[in-house]
Parts: C-alpha cells; sequence; structure tokens
C-alpha cells in the first residue's frame, strides 16, 4: 500500500486512472487477494482513491492532499481567543505561554498507551449511553477522594463532565443569564472569561493577591454589583500558581453567606496538592460552593474526563442540562480512568508527576530571579508563576515580537477580564522557562 501511495503523491497514477484489479495487483506485489483487498480498502478510507461498483478502484479525484501547518508569524491579534488557538494548534517551538507540560510528563510511555484493564466477566465498553450522570463506579471513587479531602460527598452528588471547561460551561448555561453581573478573578482563567461573554455577562474582577481572592474587594463588588456568583480558583491558581489561606477562605464564605453568592470552586490539580489543604468545598461542605475538578491537567489533556460535585439540587439541574446539551459524557473514557485508578497505576503516575513538578518549580525560580523577572508570590503544586514585566513594557506587543520568533508568550492582559494590560505581566510555564531562546528574549527586549 505505501509503494501505490507513493507512485499516486509522485504523479505517476494519475487522478481518475484505474488501478489493477485486486487479482492483479497480488500478482505484482507477490501478495495475497486478501492483503490487497485490505489495502484498496485503507486506501479509499483515507480518501486516495475511490471504489466504482462493478468498474473497479480508481485514484481519486478529489483526494486529500497533504497540507502545511501554516507559519505562525503575521500576528493580527493577541488576546484569549489566540492564545487559545495557539496552545491547541502547537506552532510554536518555545512554548513559555502553554497552559500544559509537556507531553513527556503525560502522554509519554507511562500514560499514551494505556488501555481499560480487562477482567473476566468485566465489561470494559458501555453497551448504552448509561445515566447521565456518568459511570457510577467512578463517581463512588471520586466520591471516596472527595472524603480523603474533607468534603462529605455521596456518588449522587457528583456529575461526570468532560473536563473541567466542560464542567464550567454547563454551570454557566445553568446559573447565569444575559447581563448578569459574575465576579472572577483577575488575573483569572481565561477561557471561563470567554464563556461568560458568550453567555453575555457582565464580567468584574476580584483583584487577587498572594493569599486568594481580596475579601474586601469581593464583598464590595458583590454588594455594588448584586451578583450572585462568583468564580474561582483556590489552588496553585491559574495564572499565579498561588494559594489561598485559610483566613482568607473564612473571609471569603462569610461573604457568601451575608450576600447569597454561589460559589464556583475549581480544582484542577487537586491530585497533586495534598488533601489538607485549605478548600472552599471542604469548609463549607458544598452548600454554597460548587467544586469543580478533572483529571486533563494531571492525567492527560486527550483523556477529556472531569466531575462537578454540589448539592443534590444543583447536581441534579445540572445532570437534566448535560442530559439535554450532550446526552451523556464518554462512558469509554471513564472506564480507562477507572481502571487506571484502580490498577494503582494512576497514583503511580501522581506520585512522578509531583516530583517532577517539584523540580521544575525549583529551576523555574532560579532561572527567573537570574534573567530578573520578579515572581508574583510563592507559587507551588500547579504549572504557572505570574511574572511582573518593566513598567515601559506593553506585555501585548511584547507577546507579539515574541511570536514572529516561534515564542509563545502569554500575555497579562488576557487573563484580566476588562483586557488591561498594567501592571504589564505575563504568566510562565515552569516546565519551559529554562528554555535558553526564552531567556535570550527577555534579556534583549526587557532590560
Amino acid at each position: 500500500m505505501d509503494e501505490v501511495i507513493s507512485r499516486i503523491e509522485r504523479g505517476l497514477i494519475r487522478p481518475g486512472e484505474r488501478l489493477p484489479s485486486t487479482r492483479h495487483a497480488a500478482l505484482a506485489f507477490a501478495a495475497s487477494k486478501n492483503t490487497i483487498v485490505d489495502a484498496y480498502d485503507r486506501l479509499v478510507a483515507a480518501g486516495q482513491i475511490e471504489s466504482r461498483p462493478g468498474s473497479g478502484f480508481y485514484v481519486s479525484l478529489n483526494r486529500t492532499k497533504g497540507t502545511q501547518t501554516p507559519e505562525p508569524a503575521r500576528i493580527d491579534a493577541v488576546d484569549s481567543v489566540w492564545l487559545l488557538r495557539e496552545q491547541l494548534e502547537k506552532r510554536y517551538e518555545v512554548r513559555v505561554g502553554d497552559g500544559r507540560p509537556p507531553p513527556a510528563w503525560m502522554e509519554g510511555a507511562e500514560i499514551g498507551q494505556l488501555r481499560p484493564v480487562s477482567r473476566p466477566g468485566q465489561r470494559t465498553l458501555p453497551e448504552s449511553y448509561g445515566s447521565p450522570y456518568g459511570l457510577l463506579a467512578l463517581r463512588e471513587r471520586i466520591a471516596g477522594f472527595l472524603t480523603e479531602r474533607s468534603i462529605a460527598a455521596a456518588p449522587a452528588q457528583v456529575l461526570l463532565t468532560q473536563g473541567a471547561n466542560d464542567a464550567l460551561d454547563m454551570i454557566v448555561r445553568q446559573f447565569v443569564e444575559p447581563g448578569d453581573a459574575v465576579l472572577v478573578d483577575s488575573p483569572g482563567y481565561y477561557p471561563l472569561f470567554g464563556k461568560l461573554r458568550l453567555a453575555k455577562a457582565q464580567l468584574i474582577g476580584v483583584r487577587r493577591t498572594v493569599d486568594g481572592p481580596d475579601p474586601d474587594d469581593l464583598a464590595a463588588k458583590a454588594a455594588a454589583s448584586g451578583a450572585k456568583i462568583f468564580f474561582t480558583q483556590s489552588l496553585a491558581q491559574n495564572p499565579t500558581g498561588c494559594s489561598i489561606t485559610l483566613p482568607v477562605a473564612y473571609r471569603v464564605l462569610r461573604t457568601a453567606s451575608e450576600l447569597n453568592l454561589r460559589i464556583v470552586e475549581s480544582d484542577p490539580f487537586v491530585d497533586v496538592l495534598a488533601n489538607a489543604t485549605p478548600r472552599l468545598a471542604a469548609l463549607d461542605q458544598l452548600d454554597r460552593v460548587t467544586y469543580v475538578g478533572t483529571f486533563a491537567k494531571t492525567l492527560s489533556a486527550s483523556l477529556r474526563s472531569g466531575y462537578i460535585a454540589g448539592n443534590t439540587d444543583v447536581i441534579g439541574q445540572l445532570a437534566d442540562l448535560k442530559m439535554i446539551t450532550r446526552a451523556n459524557s464518554s462512558g469509554y473514557v471513564e472506564q480507562i480512568i477507572f481502571d487506571l485508578i484502580t490498577s494503582g497505576r494512576y497514583r503511580g503516575h501522581l506520585k512522578r508527576l509531583t516530583g517532577r513538578i517539584e523540580e521544575a518549580t525549583r529551576q523555574a525560580f532560579d532561572t527567573l530571579q537570574q534573567i530578573g523577572l520578579p515572581v508574583f508570590g510563592q507559587p507551588r503544586g500547579g504549572f504557572y508563576m505570574w511574572c511582573g514585566l518593566p513598567e515601559h513594557i506593553n506585555d501585548t506587543q511584547l507577546s507579539r515580537i515574541a511570536a514572529e520568533q516561534s515564542i509563545l508568550l502569554a500575555p497579562g492582559s488576557a487573563f484580566n477580564p476588562d483586557g488591561s494590560s498594567s501592571p504589564p505581566a505575563m504568566r510562565v510555564n515552569i516546565a519551559h522557562v529554562g528554555d535558553p531562546r526564552f531567556r535570550d528574549f527577555i534579556a534583549e527586549h526587557c532590560a
């Protein structure tokens, strides 16, 4: 088959030309007829040839041609949509602004080749859609994990999703109406901002400190705006990497109670953080707090699976919404994750990942100190650090310049709900900070 493809690509077999019959091809290539039939079927599936019943096989007139990935030299905009697109398309060589760790951390030999564990008498492929809540066995295991984090939750209080972004999308659809004032971290998670803008919400940024959301700023803006929902990430926050302290968590929950504020707490790095770390959901016990977790950050971005934990009323509403808008999440992916957990392989992977994060964090602190970029707070446990830039620097323009040199930066303006670039800053990925091309770029443009 490879030889046939090569001859087609080189133009030795022209579009519309008839291929040898399966019998003649078997003789020409010294292969069995079944092998040729299989090869022709694969070429048809690849769009290289087409079958004409009663006539034979022909080189497709509309066969798929190879395309080159567009070069990222021309940058028309540097905003949250651009940043998300570039992280998905991976066109840049130096990925300091990436939101994910290197593939070797997550999808190498340890994760990339894993399959469901087959056990005698156990089904690994779901036979139907199943419950809209998701695979019961995995929900039971997640409920157990939540208990270890001091969050009391039954399996019926857990709803499986296609990752944290899917969870946030469902929550926005259910609880945010056009024109609603919505409180978010500032700087905060820019994909969430995009979802809220699509919902035509009014975004109001709550100042993020090294100890978590500023309680005074939260109380003032909640009271002034009448907002009824606050989206936040308590631990290893994206983009600052900093975590909430117990006194701040207490004040945030007190404000929520006084002003009847719903809190949505994202915890994407939960599996590599200590269970005893303060969490709003643990202090609140899923009363006002709806809790979002994911396996995408700590297992694989390709295994799109996450969950929402909340009180039974909230989870019931979201399960109905999921059924209407998505039918269900992937029972096959959920079975893979359940098998990884129960086999012990997920725990072993987390141990290795935690060690990589700790080592990369130490190296990132050293590198950033050497090149003179101040780090915001003492980030620990996640992939990110928030670095201040000299006052004369425009972080958006700096990202444009970097992009022309195939360096992906994440400008601070993308993480501010109002798009402000003051004070100038950027988010850096601890795994990529040590690239010498990044250090040279900063030395040249930020001196």
